[in-house]
């Protein structure tokens, strides 16, 4: 239980702790008089899988709810419906357009894609909220305020990734991973050689009390944070950019990172890399001496360090050793050493015995599908990239494929496993002479602690196929053609291409964007058409949904513009098909050559979720019941809705159909179906929706059905 202390303002910043305490009102709502919040800590926690981070502050993931405990005054009642409304925001700079500030109202049934909140009334004077974040929402500090009059802050809590939700961008569906690869506070560490392998067990400590705090501390010491605040907190709901910065930060060559590399030998001014044995003394040092660079670390302690603050934040990672990783200086695949008749290497490129980076699992919107999994990061201060001293996150599949056109390092992660090897020997007369090459001597017995047991799992087959395969040798040569072409830089030109807004739900009104780059040495001017047309899945085209206006500019050299087309819910309503899919066309005119440029993308609207909760005993012959619920995100009713529930061994072998006939705008489809399991193991039970306006729309709910 908390009792509110006199009001208090809370800010957000490094230097302050993370309390997540109740907090009071600054000023009493005439509504609403609380005598005091109960924020249920250890039960939230506890839920939430962050208890090991103690049960004194509120600390939760997102796309889940908790539950908030109201007391309030003798004689004051809470009014339950629509008008009582709530604010969530996050950042020195709380922003709605940047999704670090949110309004929702109470609702009754809780969203599982976005902000929402239900109440119960719990007795005379008692109400029970339940809270859910939307499962993309930024992560970080949070006030939870109750809108009414000046605003009641109800609490401030964390929120951080959920590897437990099925719509967060780091699920992990496989509970032993989810043990391993996030709650696991100690691992294994691989070093020496592929004939040699020895563990060095390390101590992540991510659970240990003010790790958090500190890992926080970190994402707010980045220069990213510090140039414009209100982007980064925003860009927090991504792991992509969580992981790159980490990757920057936990070394200090360009900011206040935490770790200074070095492997001079000399370390009397600091401690030797090789006598840490656990991250937390290292993150308690950095924090401890006001963002004071730590001496000394190597690549393992860089990958320990970054682990912990990876799986404190929520993000599901693991420690990885490349044995003969290579540090390609000039990108060209190729490893060239060059020798003196001394046998002393003077040529930038360098194989080390090993190298340990990290990788980290996450779904990746931000490039075509098949790349999704485990990204590769390295904190260890060896390469720059975009002008910083970070590496990644780099798809691991890309990797293996050869796929060096994608972002985040694909080419330097390469190199590390892939490489080819070429030496030579300097004389003395300046004559150079090949000595050898080798295909094989780059990227050996690629190491990983197994899941849940203390032993080396090799994956080295996850990042290449076998030395010597036929495989091996053609990802090679299509590696080096996106290496040259890379290498080219942007082609000259103009350039047009479509960007769209993460969230597109049937009903609403949203923009898409035309961009332009003009990548000439003159200005040029241009004429734009941007239009958007209903299209089947098989590619016939509809009718007309969006028409932008006939658009003029010009570009300056090197310079870019954009065109904004508004998707409209009473236009595009009429054309489209059940498959809910727009193409997008974007023309783009040089008015003084008359050439033509065009890009397109065909966007699939997002249908609302339905929302399933299984009540009963899930036992052969006992009756289940299935409460479902689904929002009509349109701004017209919904008319003939139907829910169909079926499920093998579950609903006799036929779909139960319920129907609830009309449903009002942004009103709810409710029903609740019984059916009785026929026999024990893993079910699937399915449920579809269906109207006259909204189609296709299912999900599913695993069950165990036992004896």
């Amino acid at each position: 239980m908390v009792t509110p202390a006199p009001a208090e303002v809370i800010q957000h910043g490094a230097n302050l702790p993370v309390t997540g305490r109740a907090l009071p009102p600054a000023t009493m709502s005439e509504v609403v008089e609380i005598e005091r919040i109960d924020l249920s800590c250890g039960l939230n926690n506890t839920d939430h899988h962050t208890q090991l981070n103690g049960v004194d502050r509120l600390i939760v993931r997102r796309g889940q709810p908790f539950t908030i405990d109201l007391h309030l005054r003798p004689g004051t009642h809470f009014q339950n419906g629509a008008d009582v409304n709530f604010i969530a925001k996050t950042g020195p700079i709380p922003s709605v357009d940047k999704q670090t500030k949110v309004k929702f109202s109470l609702s009754k049934f809780i969203s599982r894609s976005s902000w929402s909140a239900t109440s119960e009334t719990t007795s005379e004077n008692g109400v029970s909220l339940s809270v859910c974040s939307h499962p993309n929402a930024p992560v970080g500090v949070y006030q939870l305020i109750l809108d009414q009059g000046a605003g009641v802050a109800l609490a401030e809590f964390v929120l951080l990734f959920n590897p437990w939700c099925k719509r967060d961008s780091v699920y992990l569906s496989n509970e032993a991973e989810q043990d391993e690869y996030v709650l696991s506070q100690d691992g294994l560490i691989f070093r020496g050689t592929p004939k040699r392998i020895t563990a060095l067990p390390w101590t992540f400590g991510q659970f240990e009390t003010g790790i958090l705090d500190i890992c926080l501390q970190i994402l707010d010491e980045n220069p990213k944070y510090i140039s414009d605040a209100a982007l980064d907190c925003s860009e927090r709901k991504s792991p992509v950019y969580v992981t790159r910065v980490l990757s920057a930060m936990i070394n200090s060559n360009d900011d206040k990172g935490v770790l200074v590399g070095s492997w001079s030998g000399d370390y009397e001014d600091g401690v030797k890399p090789t006598a840490w044995k656990d991250s937390c003394s290292i993150l308690r040092q950095w924090s401890d001496t006001g963002c004071g660079r730590v001496r000394y670390g190597q690549c393992w302690v860089f990958a320990g360090v970054a682990c912990t603050v990876s799986r404190a934040l929520g993000i599901p990672c693991r420690i990885v050793t490349n044995f003969g990783s290579a540090h390609d200086s000039n990108g060209d695949l190729l490893m060239e050493r060059f020798y003196n008749e001394f046998d002393e290497n003077i040529s930038g490129d360098s194989i080390w015995n090993f190298h340990v980076w990290l990788e980290s699992w996450m779904t990746r919107s931000d490039l075509p599908l098949g790349y999704e999994g485990w990204q590769a990061s390295d904190p260890t201060p060896q390469h720059r990239s975009d002008g910083v001293f970070c590496c990644g996150p780099a798809p691991v599949r890309a990797v293996k494929e050869g796929e060096l056109t994608l972002q985040c390092d694909v080419p330097y992660v390469y190199a590390e496993v892939n490489a080819d090897v070429v030496e030579y020997i300097k004389l003395n007369d300046g004559r150079v002479v090949k000595m050898s090459g080798s295909t094989t001597e780059v990227g050996k017995s690629i190491s990983t602690k197994g899941v849940g047991r203390d032993e080396r799992e090799d994956i080295t087959y996850s990042y290449k196929y076998p030395e010597g395969s036929e495989e091996e040798r053609k990802v090679f040569e299509k590696a080096n053609h996106h290496n040259r072409l890379a290498q080219t830089g942007e082609e000259p030109g103009l350039h047009i291409k479509i960007r769209v807004t993460p969230e597109m739900q049937i009903g609403s009104d949203f923009d898409v964007y035309a961009e332009l780059k003009n990548n000439t040495m003159v200005t040029k001017a241009c004429r734009v058409m941007f239009y958007a047309q209903a299209v089947t899945y098989n590619g016939k085209l509809g009718e007309t949904c969006g028409l932008g206006e006939f658009t003029e500019m010009n570009l300056a050299s090197t310079e870019g513009g954009k065109v904004t087309l508004r998707l409209e819910y009473a236009e595009y309503s009429k054309a489209i098909a059940q498959d809910t899919m727009i193409k997008l066309v974007a023309l783009l005119i040089d008015a003084e050559t008359r050439e033509f440029y065009r890009a397109t993308k065909t966007i699939v609207l997002d249908n609302p979720e339905i929302v399933i909760n299984i009540l009963g005993v899930p036992k052969v012959g006992q009756n289940l019941v299935a409460d479902l619920a689904l929002q009509n995100p349109l701004p017209e009713p919904l008319e003939n809705c139907v829910f169909a529930v079926h499920g093998a061994n579950l609903t006799d072998g036929k779909p139960i159909i319920h129907e609830v006939g009309a449903v009002g705008p942004k009103g709810f489809a409710i029903a609740k179906v019984e059916f009785t399991p026929k026999l024990p193991g893993p079910r699937k039970i399915v449920i579809d929706f269906d109207s006259d306006k909204l189609h296709n729309i299912e999900t599913f709910e695993n069950l165990v059905i036992y004896e």
